[in-house]
């Protein structure tokens, strides 16, 4: 019974067998966060999940750094805006990357009607999404430490807005202020990975910058059955949080799915809801990156 029980933690290429991801847990992380309303900064929700992201790392175990800073906004508005960091495996000098954003969009400018321009984009999709994806891998690296050093960062201020001036405004002090130590291998950036038809193509930045670990990403999702949603065509440039990372010197991957709902109707709308998403999207997506993480990165 005790060598069956060996044999079963570990794969035949000598990792660990990775836990399993949990489509229940997923759609629990994500529906915790929309539950505290808008997550930009100066909201109660903003400060709601601060202190959630905070609670959870630790308690999965994670050595957590909290990153504050502010930023002056091109209508000279200042933010209090804060990043959560979380090591795992931190005697690791092997090290990968994974990132989401936190916060959420202040207003709908995706709607069609202008009187609704002036509401918060409730952020299921953008913002929950890719968080829900990454606390879930933080929940199974308690239940199995990953073979590699995993430093996961939740970014703030991501989606301000309204024009690039005022986004990305996370990763651009990330990238200011690396934090001491090894650097990583690569970063992987999720963002908008719960649509329910999801399809995500190889971004053109991410190709450029980091074109190994985009083919493993991507045979990783086609082994597991997954290739229609990870076709491995090279579309457009997209601008996001992998950018920063990358001007650092960071190789960097995005993950993303820029057409979200019938013709993108629901993007930075009123529309982004729990109820447009898809939990088993990412699930997919949270069994690519933990496949990703457990054979080695």
């Amino acid at each position: 019974m005790a060598a069956a029980l060996l044999a079963a933690c570990a794969r035949a290429d000598g990792q660990p067998a990775r836990p399993d991801t949990n489509a229940g847990q997923l759609w629990s992380f994500l529906t915790d966060q929309t539950a505290f309303g808008p997550r930009y900064a100066g909201t109660r929700g903003h400060t709601q999940e601060l202190g959630w992201l905070k609670d959870r790392l630790h308690t999965d175990g994670g050595q957590v750094t909290s990153q504050p800073f502010t930023h002056v906004t091109a209508q000279g508005r200042t933010l209090r805006l804060e990043n959560v960091f979380a090591r795992f495996n931190p005697q690791a000098k092997d090290r990968i990357l994974l990132v989401a954003h936190w916060d959420t969009r202040p207003h709908a400018d995706g709607e069609q009607d202008p009187e609704r321009r002036n509401l918060p984009v409730p952020g299921a999709n953008d913002g929950a999404s890719g968080t829900a994806v990454l606390m879930q891998l933080a929940d199974l690296f308690r239940e199995q430490a990953p073979p590699i050093g995993v430093d996961l960062l939740f970014t703030d201020g991501e989606d301000y807005g309204p024009g690039d001036e005022d986004m990305y405004l996370g990763s651009r002090w990330f990238a200011a202020h690396l934090p001491e130590g090894p650097r990583p291998r690569y970063a992987v950036v999720l963002d908008m990975v719960a649509d329910v038809e999801a399809r995500f193509p190889v971004e053109t930045a991410s190709q450029r910058s980091a074109p190994q670990a985009v083919r493993r990403i991507w045979s990783l999702a086609k082994t597991a059955g997954h290739g229609a949603a990870f076709p491995d065509t090279v579309g457009g440039e997209i601008t996001d949080d992998h950018l920063p990372l990358i001007a650092a010197g960071i190789p960097s991957v995005l993950v993303i799915d820029l057409d979200y709902g019938p013709g993108n109707s629901f993007w930075h709308t009123g529309d982004d809801l729990p109820a447009n998403v898809s939990r088993q999207t990412m699930k997919m997506v949270a069994d690519v990156m933990a496949d990703l993480v457990y054979s080695g990165g």
